[in-house]
């Protein structure tokens, strides 16, 4: 996936921002909160990289599609081994499952706040 597309389809998910930090890095969040980031010093590192499930955590890094994500790895954070590692719909569907997975843990206001409830 381009990064152009990825920033436009995580920026299409509901309530999502992105702020550009860490050596020109985008961050994606919902309620203030990251779920997905690339570009910057990520760019340089390898893939993109987002928050996953348990269980997405362990299938991509067994199937060597992402290792764990610097400094976020305790969170179940991957960081793909190429921005073409997986499938323009299935790292759609990730990101879908990351903003989803940051969402369900905002509170029930901030949920309500931002159209999410």
């Amino acid at each position: 996936m381009r990064p152009k597309t990825f920033e436009a389809h995580c920026l299409r998910l509901p309530a999502a921002t992105k702020v550009v930090q860490w050596e020109g890095t985008s961050v994606f969040k919902v309620g203030g909160k990251m779920f997905a980031l690339a570009g910057g010093f990520i760019a340089r590192t390898g893939g993109f990289m987002f928050k996953t499930s348990n269980m997405a955590y362990q299938l991509l890094i067994e199937q060597e599609l992402a290792r764990p994500a610097p400094y976020l790895a305790r969170a179940k954070w991957v960081q793909l081994v190429g921005n073409d590692a997986l499938p323009d719909a299935e790292l759609k569907a990730y990101l879908d499952q990351a903003h989803g997975l940051i969402a369900a843990k905002l509170t029930r206001k901030s949920r309500k706040a931002l159209g999410l409830d």
